[in-house]
């Protein structure tokens, strides 16, 4: 029974092959937006994630003001370098600090410019951010106490500049009205998940970049490495109380400045881009309600067409649960087929956006199984109702039926 019930069911959905494509379409955009979206949503969360490890989760970035964004406090008085130097020495879990200051500028080499970030630090700022050379080397520390016009630069510089394989080192390039000298280019690090380029940056000596860039000797952050072993809360409350007493701030001030975890900030934009994924997903989901009214309408729509044909069948023998079971069937393969579309859909639609977002394809089977799950039951439960008017139909009336 259930066999013929399956291909009188086929028998119907190929008798009308565009109006059953047109009633699952709800169906299958339901179906693909949601599974598109969570598929895409776990690739940039774990992209993120990759790429705020790959600074390392002993790293602490300290920020003038009281946190990032508009909410910063306007007139945060900016670090010293003798800040540096005070967490250094007088923090055991500290293993490197690195003073640094940037601004926006234009570059000019070989008859071309680029607009890029210029940054000034130290050494230390290498290994913190786990930038290696390429070529060259780093600089030398007469270069760094005296504020020599000598610079690292990144991957897209040369490229911008000088051309994809060109041998930079040694090479001078010009801002701000000096000439500096290349003397290091870093490994490729990428485009970043949040959409920056890693490699468009120029790093200069600290000094050099406060005195010819600048004219002022401020430092804009401090990056720092901490002790693997170190108990990370505490030494972030040791950072704090000593920040707080070289800013000279009174027991009932606000701090004047931020202190941010890497390791803190993955777990919080994993948690964030989890809850976006989850409300688009919601949203996305509303087209399965859709679908699943369209599969009711169109049903009803065929119970009426086809009222003659059941009250036959019913006058020949055929009992209300065998009439129930066939528009049962055939409303649960539509919304199955609606289903299979719709995953099928959401993979090529994944796979695009993925390559275009730059972020890994992350298929998930579960997320997979699920929507066809629902596309399946959203099929039954919306072609209950027509099913069960069909079964509850008089067979005299129905054979009566124009």
């Amino acid at each position: 029974m259930i066999w013929n019930a399956f291909l009188l069911a086929m028998r119907q959905i190929w008798r009308n092959p565009m109006r059953s494509l047109l009633t699952v379409l709800g169906v299958v955009i339901g179906v693909a937006a949601v599974i598109t979206m969570v598929t895409v949503g776990n690739g940039a969360s774990d992209a993120i994630r990759t790429q705020i490890e790959s600074f390392g989760n002993n790293q602490i970035m300290l920020r003038p003001g009281m946190r990032l964004g508009p909410g910063q406090k306007v007139g945060a008085p900016d670090f010293k370098v003798e800040d540096a130097e005070a967490l250094m020495s007088q923090l055991a879990g500290v293993e490197a600090v690195a003073p640094q200051t940037s601004k926006s500028m234009t570059i000019v080499a070989n008859g071309r410019n680029w607009s890029t970030s210029v940054v000034g630090t130290d050494n230390h700022y290498f290994s913190i951010d786990n930038r290696e050379l390429e070529a060259g080397r780093y600089f030398e520390e007469s270069e760094e106490r005296s504020g020599a016009a000598v610079c690292v630069i990144g991957g897209t510089i040369r490229r911008e500049l000088f051309g994809e394989n060109a041998d930079v080192v040694g090479e001078n390039l010009r801002t701000g009205g000096f000439s500096c000298r290349i003397v290091g280019l870093l490994k490729t690090k990428g485009t970043a998940a949040m959409g920056g380029d890693q490699d468009d940056l120029v790093v200069m000596p600290l000094k050099t970049v406060q005195r010819r860039l600048l004219g002022e000797s401020r430092v804009s952050a401090l990056m720092i490495r901490m002790n693997a072993e170190s108990d990370r809360e505490r030494l972030k409350s040791a950072i704090r109380d000593l920040m707080r007493e070289r800013r000279s701030l009174s027991v009932g001030d606000d701090d004047n400045f931020t202190i941010m975890d890497t390791a803190e900030i993955a777990a919080k934009v994993a948690s964030t881009t989890q809850i976006m994924t989850t409300l688009l997903a919601a949203v996305a989901a509303v087209s399965l309600l859709v679908g699943g009214i369209g599969i009711m309408n169109i049903m009803l729509v065929s119970v009426t067409e086809r009222t003659r044909e059941i009250g036959i069948r019913l006058a020949i023998g055929a009992l209300g649960r065998e009439v129930l079971m066939q528009f049962l069937i055939e409303a649960l393969m539509l919304g199955c087929l609606g289903g299979l579309i719709g995953v099928l859909l959401a993979f090529g639609a994944s796979q695009g956006l993925a390559v275009l977002m730059n972020v890994p394809f992350m298929f998930d089977p579960g997320i997979n199984i699920l929507a066809f799950t629902v596309s399946a039951a959203t099929g039954v439960v919306f072609g209950f109702f027509p099913a069960r008017r069909a079964a509850k139909l008089d067979p005299i009336e129905a054979v009566r039926h124009e």
